[in-house]
């Protein structure tokens, strides 16, 4: 759908935002933007005050921002704070749609459609993948998941933030989407300071290593799909072909990273769990497999890979 079209349609739509940091911010003013009367409620009031300016209204209690609105748009620490901030205001949820894009796990998730449809409400639980600045940009793209379809001019306003990608009835899988996509990023963010430090210890200044070292990330995609477009086919079939790589060569690379490290005088927390994994597969008699056969440790920790 285009977002520039789905905000035509559905410009009217009142819309309530809970939780006014950096991307509860983006997303009002992503909303207001597009045309839409926008409410606001945050524990800490002076959080609103930019967005007011802009254009927003604010709510004096959960409750009135609740009743505010159709669409319900929670940006939270967690789902903890959902309960706190809405505890007193479960009387005014019967009808609402509560999109719930703070971060948690799948089962607390779960947890909260259940409560959430418990007082009447339609639950989604999203996970926006973009930093605040790119939200309502066209690299934005947000995952979705509950047992109810929110009705159609709702899902226009949700396109605005980013584009839709719809996962399934589950509550918890656009939950269990997002910390999947976290764990990339995050383990990413700490393979760059790793290295960075590395290179520092050297005097190579953090200004110099990280282009380096960002080209690098850049290019993964490309090196894994190299020969085979769907690399993931093969880990679903149980194959591990080693014609390019080992887990052998790879794990001695670890011995070698954890070795430099240690000399450097570094952390080797990261170090020290890339080279569990080889090495456990190591043990398992798998070193002349791909770097793939590492998934077994990973799925079953500390049993025999088959």
């Amino acid at each position: 759908m285009n977002r520039q079209q789905g905000s035509n349609d559905a410009k009217n739509t009142a819309v309530t935002v809970i939780g006014l940091g950096p991307m509860g911010r983006a997303m009002v003013r992503t909303l207001l933007a597009a045309g839409h009367p926008v409410t606001v409620w945050n524990r800490t009031p002076g959080r609103a005050d930019g967005v007011v300016a802009d254009g927003a209204a604010l709510a004096a209690t959960p409750a009135e921002a609740v009743e505010a609105s159709g669409l319900v748009i929670l940006s939270l620490t967690d789902y903890r704070a959902m309960y706190d901030i809405l505890g007193d205001a479960t009387a005014s949820l019967a009808g609402r749609t509560l999109v719930n894009l703070s971060s948690d796990t799948p089962d607390r998730s779960r947890e909260a459609a259940a409560w959430a449809e418990g007082h009447g409400a339609t639950f989604v639980t999203g996970g926006v993948m973009v930093p605040p600045p790119m939200v309502g940009t066209e690299a934005s793209h947000v995952y979705y998941s509950g047992r109810t379809r929110p009705p159609e001019s709702h899902l226009a306003t949700l396109a605005l933030l980013g584009a839709p990608r719809p996962l399934g009835e589950d509550p918890g899988l656009a939950q269990l989407m997002y910390q999947a996509q976290l764990t990339v990023f995050l383990t990413t963010l700490s393979g760059l300071m790793q290295a960075t430090a590395m290179l520092g210890a050297a005097g190579v200044k953090a200004e110099h290593a990280l282009p380096e070292l960002l080209a690098s990330t850049a290019g993964v995609g490309d090196i894994l799909t190299s020969g085979d477009e769907s690399p993931g086919s093969a880990i679903d079939a149980g194959e591990h072909p080693g014609e390019l790589s080992t887990v052998t060569m790879m794990g001695a690379t670890t011995d070698h990273i954890v070795e430099t490290s240690t000399s450097l005088g570094l952390d080797l927390a990261l170090p020290l769990a890339v080279q569990a994994h080889y090495r456990q597969a190591i043990g398992n008699g798998h070193g002349g497999d791909n770097w793939t056969r590492i998934i077994d440790g990973i799925r079953e920790p500390g049993t025999i890979a088959r």
